[in-house]
């Protein structure tokens, strides 16, 4: 055999051994990009494991940190601090679920705590009827944003910035500025201070607010998965043109879905009452913004379609453990600050990375 015929034969050899080299690295990287994908999937299935995790990694760092921390008194303190965050993210994930957004809750749940306290204090109304009142007020205000939303055909952020002054003015307004001091309250209509009352149970702090945080959480997250009414919500977030040619209602489901929000605002203000003691019109000027952060750490999707009602109250308590684990270690409150900016950043970035896993 001549050397050109051996030459040609090693390049063959050599080429057919690259050949199974290049194969196996396609498949190798085939296969961690399958792994990855499953991974991904996985996640977005199932959006509360994030920040489930996320709590527990923080409330085991912040207890090595501090012993103190991981105390009943500590935590049950934090779920006190959060439980009206918690019922406005509940109110904040509908409405995202729609790829909508809601600034105006803060100035819903003020207006409607000011209505019930000053029918049920100032007016002498029952209290009972008081709060029905302040809660239709509440489901009022959302019915006019889902209004201006679905039949105006308004942007969500614009309609709600301008409602979101709209229901500021009002409030100043009814009140005259003035707030209802706790003494009144507890002569005239203790009743509204029920959800504050708290016992002890196991060492840790209970409020009856904190409970029906709890019942309130499980309503939602029923009507969302469980009703034709909360597929037609996430169907709403996927693709609004979709669901429409489907033969969902659009309007009127997006309707609904702000008063619902309007209504959540409006139990959270009975509930304020109650964790305040009073009530002020100055109050609670940056729940919305609290409310969206724990919406977002809690794995809802700005996009609309895919959320979680679990995962909004776990972001509200990552978010109050995280302030007080920082302040029990000594940070300055600018610096607990820049950690809620950087969990929502975190947060975000997360969700872009799932939402990939469709795509």
């Amino acid at each position: 055999m001549s050397s050109q015929d051996n030459s040609t034969n090693a390049v063959s050899e050599f080429e057919e051994k690259l050949g199974e080299a290049d194969e196996s690295v396609a498949q190798f990287e085939r296969d961690d990009h399958s792994a990855m994908s499953r991974i991904r999937g996985f996640l977005r299935d199932h959006p509360t494991l994030i920040p489930a995790l996320v709590l527990a990694i923080a409330v085991l760092c912040f207890g090595l940190a501090n012993s103190r921390f991981l105390g009943m008194g500590p935590l049950s303190t934090v779920l006190q601090q959060v439980t009206v965050t918690g019922f406005v993210a509940l109110a904040q994930t509908l409405v995202i679920l729609t790829a909508g957004i809601d600034l105006s809750v803060g100035a819903i749940l003020v207006m409607s705590s000011l209505v019930m306290g000053n029918l049920a204090v100032t007016s002498g109304l029952p209290t009972g009827l008081a709060v029905v009142i302040g809660m239709t007020v509440g489901t009022i205000m959302g019915l006019f944003n889902g209004f201006l939303v679905a039949k105006i055909k308004l942007p969500p952020f614009i309609v709600t910035l301008g409602t979101m002054s709209i229901f500021g003015a009002l409030k100043l307004a009814y009140s005259r500025s003035e707030s209802i001091r706790n003494v009144d309250i507890v002569e005239q209509a203790s009743g509204l201070l029920f959800f504050g009352e708290r016992f002890k149970l196991a060492g840790a702090t209970i409020t009856y607010g904190m409970i029906m945080l709890v019942i309130t959480a499980f309503v939602v997250w029923f009507m969302l998965n469980r009703t034709a009414w909360g597929r037609h919500v996430h169907a709403l977030g996927d693709d609004q043109d979709a669901a429409m040619l489907s033969g969902i209602s659009v309007d009127r489901t997006l309707i609904s879905v702000y008063g619902a929000a309007g209504a959540l605002c409006g139990l959270a203000s009975w509930v304020a009452i109650g964790r305040v003691g009073s009530v002020s019109p100055q109050a609670y000027e940056l729940i919305n913004l609290d409310s969206i952060t724990a919406v977002v750490i809690g794995g809802t999707s700005l996009f609309g379609g895919r959320g979680s009602v679990v995962g909004s109250v776990l972001g509200a308590i990552i978010v109050g453990v995280f302030i007080t684990g920082l302040a029990l270690a000594g940070v300055d409150s600018f610096w607990q600050t820049f950690a809620t900016g950087c969990l929502v950043i975190v947060a975000v970035s997360i969700d872009q990375y799932l939402r990939r896993a469709s795509n």
